[in-house]
């Protein structure tokens, strides 16, 4: 059986939420982790953009977007898996633009301040906070952002929010106004398909025996 190859790195954001997709819609993938400072050259011909993930599928067709890789694995996952589109589209579409820049820009400097000494740290943890305070008044009244079932906003956004509640564990779990969304992200992290996702593997390399990352199947 011919498996869809996947070029991943373990705590990439982006990689994070396509491994998501792919398990929580039961697609088994021939895993390669990369070691990003030395990139596999069959990566760099599918790819030459050189970013994870990168999805090469079964029909050799090359996917290099992660958020085109999650709506791939809408379209090609196991019969009988829930839509992770079904409600308001335009609310996530809105959610997932505004983190993949907004939101992506700020938390960038938040996290790197020191290679950005135009404003001190403050100002960004600011910025990033105005826009969790909006996430978290999605979560009053609802257990996701968009509806009471997950959707694909929630898995697109959800690495990201990790990456910025842990450049200051203290700060974000003990913020007063953001509440639900600590809730949210703590269900998240406790989640057995993130639990799958985030083993660790060494880097591939062309001699390795391929390795089938199987995905639960219930």
């Amino acid at each position: 059986m011919t498996y869809p190859i996947l070029y991943s790195f373990r705590r990439c954001p982006y990689a994070i939420r396509a491994r998501l997709a792919l398990a929580y819609h039961a697609i088994d993938v021939e895993l390669r982790e990369v070691f990003l400072k030395d990139k596999p050259a069959h990566m760099l011909e599918l790819s030459p953009k050189g970013s994870v993930p990168v999805l090469y599928t079964s029909s050799q067709h090359v996917v290099d977007e992660s958020l085109d890789i999650m709506r791939w694995a809408e379209q090609h996952g196991a019969s009988g898996r829930p839509s992770l589109i079904t409600h308001d589209v335009d609310l996530q579409e809105h959610l997932i633009a505004r983190n993949d820049t907004t939101f992506k820009h700020w938390l960038d400097r938040y996290k790197y301040h020191v290679r950005h000494t135009e404003h001190p740290r403050e100002h960004y943890q600011a910025k990033v906070l105005e826009i969790l305070q909006e996430l978290d008044a999605l979560l009053e009244e609802r257990d996701f952002l968009v509806c009471d079932v997950p959707q694909l906003a929630d898995l697109a956004l959800f690495p990201f929010v990790r990456q910025c509640a842990f450049s200051d564990q203290k700060w974000f779990f003990e913020h007063p106004q953001l509440p639900h969304l600590q809730a949210w992200l703590n269900s998240w992290l406790e989640h057995p398909l993130f639990k799958h996702i985030m083993r660790k593997f060494e880097p591939w390399s062309p001699e390795d025996e391929p390795f089938i990352f199987h995905m639960p199947k219930s």
